[in-house]
């Protein structure tokens, strides 16, 4: 199911509840910009309707109701949590999910002023949720594997947003090259598999009083290497704050950093990329995106001192 296949409305939300969910219909109806597999609508002041919108949404959901209960009470933030269910009818196709609202403003339209205390949230919350997985956890699907098994993603990413530049442009893509090769490098996870997000990234985190407050779309969860969120420490965090995320998170060994670092650079070139779809107007893009993206890979790179990406106009 795409967009194109049906339209999800207000209209269609409130339908929906009155067939099902009777005793919230009477709630507010706000449709909230953003999502990628799901669109979200927040009912009244606690609560938000997930609505499918991709092939894939409907077993993120079922993913999420069934573990997030069980994550959820040992998480220091706040997080999403599945509290009615939406079954698919004549009305709308798909299952569909009523959650927690997590308040906050997401940080790909907000900004992180209070560094440290973000860095030392970041590091709870991951130091939490990394606890070794069952094994009925589920597994990564097209994420979670050691960055080697992602050379290609990187080679079209990197392609796509720096194509055969010169001079600054040239030097940069030496250096993202470096942080990559290093991280293709690194040793593997050793470790038994632990709880992992997945897709840590500014628009599945939300922010309050200029620090972190709360952590959304678990979808892509799995159980298996923590350096998929570990990346987080240059992705959502200001510049220099990585070492103070690290030194709280303190379990990380030098390796999972070196995996860590490369994964966020090919997370940090997915932004980018996302970012310039959404300038050229293309399906799927999302503007707020590049800046992030950019300021991202900065980041990155400067931790490992070596060049920045030179910022101007993106690619044509």
């Amino acid at each position: 199911m795409t967009d194109s296949e049906i339209e999800i409305t207000a209209e269609l939300v409130h339908g929906l509840l009155e067939d099902q969910h009777p005793d919230l219909a009477g709630l507010d109806i706000r449709k909230v910009a953003g999502g990628w597999d799901n669109q979200m609508w927040r009912l009244g002041a606690e609560l938000a309707v997930r609505m499918p919108r991709t092939e894939r949404a409907p077993d993120l959901q079922r993913k999420e109701r069934r573990w997030l209960p069980v994550l959820a009470p040992r998480l220091p933030l706040p997080v999403p949590v599945p509290v009615r269910i939406g079954e698919p009818s004549a009305r709308f196709p798909r299952l569909w999910s009523i959650m927690t609202w997590v308040p906050g403003e997401p940080l790909d339209s907000a900004s992180i002023s209070r560094g440290e205390h973000a860095a030392d949230a970041l590091a709870g919350f991951l130091g939490a949720l990394h606890g070794e997985a069952p094994a009925e956890a589920p597994t990564g699907s097209d994420r979670g594997a050691h960055p080697k098994e992602c050379a290609d993603g990187f080679e079209e990413f990197l392609r796509a947003i720096a194509p055969g530049g010169t001079g600054a442009d040239a030097r940069a893509v030496r250096a993202v090259r470096a942080v990559w090769d290093d991280a293709v490098a690194a040793p593997g996870w050793e470790g038994p598999p632990v709880w992992v997000h997945g897709d840590l990234h500014p628009a599945n985190v939300v922010v309050s009083d200029g620090t972190l407050s709360g952590v959304i779309d678990f979808g892509d969860m799995f159980a298996g290497d923590p350096a998929w969120d570990l990346a987080a420490a240059w992705l959502l965090l200001p510049a220099g704050a990585d070492s103070r995320f690290f030194e709280g998170y303190a379990s990380a060994d030098e390796a999972t950093i070196r995996r860590a670092r490369g994964l966020a650079v090919l997370k940090s070139l997915f932004l980018v990329l996302m970012g310039q779809n959404g300038e050229r107007g293309f399906p799927g893009g999302k503007p707020a995106w590049g800046p992030a993206g950019r300021a991202a890979l900065d980041r990155v790179l400067a931790s490992g001192s070596v060049t920045p990406l030179p910022h101007g106009p993106s690619p044509a």
